[in-house]
């Protein structure tokens, strides 16, 4: 009984509403039982919860700082004929993440993105930052649809430039840090006061920053282009077809996988400042978009990415209750209560802890079964795959290859050869 009590607290614990401690203590009684019929609050300390949060980012960076890092922006051609690889980016950036998580060591890994159209659209550029919580990125990108264009050229020039000039890339001068200039119209060269690409080309080699470049269709202009880019920036060109040219497929493993995915959210805890916890409500929010808005492949490819070392980044981020204090990075006790999750400062410490340890068990089997269907997935995918034969061909594939190789040269090593689906 009392572990379905706790239960149904942490469905309940990721709202940001505050309840009379009445209130609560009506709504889970058990939980209440455990050590009496008041709350308890922790003992203050003098370091507030601040502070926690600053030593635990040093606590966490320095042995990260020994880990690989990966930095990956897409610029992308939103421009009406683009909109079967919209569709594909949609459906396959959390198995292009999971692809860079092969990697030995579990690699950070960044995603960003800069939008594009050209002069007289809706937009010129939209400029998504570098971010390890690919949630947010994702519920982004879920936004943009394929209009606007149809005159021939795009403004390619300002796109890569603000890749390039606008992104907070890493500084570590060992992280594999790369650019995917992914379109199917050529660059305008006869805008005034613009850079052009083999400028931002020289600015990018200069930050070690490779640019690769996937066309989309058979413009002749934009294989030219491409190809032109790829050369002065060190990269890869390959060509897809119109529609994208990924895997996607809905296999029987997407559901279970969604709604496991869906479970492991439920037991992050967020704490800190009321403005820290507003941010965390935020990237809770981008994760009920994508439950809402995306395909169950999506979701289960995003439960895949994040039971994944690399993930982890993406499913806590920081100021992450659970984690911090199964992991031994904060103690309870050093937290004072007005920045506990709300629900959690009605209760005594002895409840918190219980609550605590009932989430991490909870997600430690959950994040097994994620691992174990999508193993199954994987191997549903490349069986059917297999029938169909030039698999070799797919975007994902091409993508990974691009990866690998490149990645090899920052000391990122790929055991495997092909990529995650």
């Amino acid at each position: 009984m009392k572990s379905n009590i706790i239960a149904i607290f942490m469905l309940l614990a990721t709202t940001l509403s505050v309840a009379a401690y009445t209130g609560v203590k009506k709504e889970f009684p058990d939980v209440f039982n455990l050590s009496g019929n008041n709350p308890v609050k922790n003992k203050p300390v003098k370091n507030n919860v601040e502070t926690l949060h600053h030593k635990r980012q040093k606590s966490v960076q320095q042995p990260s700082a020994m880990r690989n890092k990966i930095d990956v922006v897409f610029v992308l051609d939103t421009t009406g004929s683009m909109g079967g690889l919209i569709q594909a980016a949609k459906e396959n950036i959390w198995s292009i993440a999971s692809s860079m998580a092969q990697a030995q060591g579990a690699p950070e890994i960044r995603m960003g993105l800069v939008a594009y159209r050209d002069r007289g659209d809706k937009y010129v550029t939209k400029v998504i930052d570098l971010s390890s919580d690919l949630d947010s990125m994702y519920a982004q990108l879920m936004d943009f649809e394929a209009a606007g264009g149809g005159d021939g050229p795009e403004s390619v020039n300002l796109a890569l430039s603000d890749a390039i000039n606008k992104v907070s890339w890493a500084q570590n001068k060992d992280a594999y840090k790369v650019v995917f200039l992914v379109g199917d119209a050529p660059a305008h060269m006869d805008y005034p006061n613009e850079l052009k690409y083999p400028e931002i080309i020289r600015r990018a080699k200069s930050k070690n920053i490779v640019v690769n470049a996937i066309q989309c269709g058979n413009d002749t202009g934009a294989r030219n282009n491409w190809r032109h880019i790829v050369q002065l920036g060190s990269g890869d060109f390959f060509q897809v077809a119109q529609s994208g040219g990924a895997i996607v497929m809905t296999t029987p493993f997407d559901d279970k996988m969604a709604h496991l995915s869906k479970e492991l959210d439920s037991t992050r805890l967020y704490y800190g400042s009321k403005e820290l916890k507003r941010k965390k409500h935020n990237k809770i929010l981008a994760s009920m978009k994508l439950y809402a808005s995306s395909s169950r492949a999506s979701q289960a490819k995003r439960a895949a990415y994040n039971t994944s070392k690399s993930g982890e980044a993406n499913l806590f981020g920081d100021a992450e209750l659970v984690e911090d204090i199964s992991s031994g990075r904060v103690n309870l006790s050093s937290i004072e209560p007005e920045y506990l999750p709300e629900k959690m400062q009605l209760m005594s410490q002895e409840q918190q802890e219980e609550v605590i340890k009932y989430s991490s068990e909870k997600r430690t089997k959950l994040k097994k079964q994620i691992s174990e269907l999508a193993a199954r997935r994987s191997e549903y995918i490349r069986q059917e795959v297999t029938k169909k034969g030039n698999s070799e061909n797919s975007l994902d594939e091409k993508i990974f290859r691009s990866i690998k190789k490149q990645a090899g040269e920052k000391g990122i090593v790929y055991l495997g050869d092909k990529a995650a689906l």
